[in-house]
C-alpha cells in the first residue's frame, strides 16, 4: 500500500506542473497578434511603395517627401527630374517620391 501511495503522488505532482507548450502559449498567441497587427500590415505598405516606385514616368505628379510638388520630366534609375515651376527642374532621389498625385475626374465624363 505504501508503494502505491508513493506512485500516485510522484504522478499527481507531475500532473500539477504545465507542460513547455503551456507554459509559451501566451507568449505564441502574443507574437501571432503583433505579426497580424503591426509586421504584415508595414510589408504589404512597404511592397506597395516599391510598386509605386518602380511605376513612376514621363508626366506623372508626385509629391516629394520635402513637400515639393512637381511634374516629372526624366526617370533614371535612381534620380528623377522634377518640373516644379516654368525653367525650374531640380533633381530628387527616386526613394525621395512620397506619392503620385492622381489627376482630378472631370465631372462631365
Amino acid at each position: 500500500m505504501n508503494l502505491w501511495m508513493a506512485l500516485m503522488a510522484q504522478t499527481a505532482g507531475e500532473a500539477q506542473q504545465p507542460g513547455l507548450l503551456v507554459s509559451l502559449l501566451p507568449f505564441l498567441i502574443i507574437l501571432a497578434i503583433f505579426y497580424v497587427l503591426v509586421i504584415l500590415p508595414q510589408s504589404r505598405a512597404e511592397k506597395k511603395r516599391k510598386e509605386m516606385l518602380a511605376a513612376l514616368k514621363k508626366g506623372d505628379r508626385v509629391v516629394t517627401v520635402g513637400g515639393l510638388i512637381g511634374l516629372i520630366t526624366r526617370v533614371e534609375q535612381e534620380v528623377v527630374s522634377l518640373r516644379i515651376a516654368q525653367d525650374v527642374v531640380v533633381k530628387v532621389e527616386r526613394d525621395s517620391v512620397k506619392r503620385v498625385i492622381k489627376p482630378a475626374q472631370k465631372s462631365g465624363q
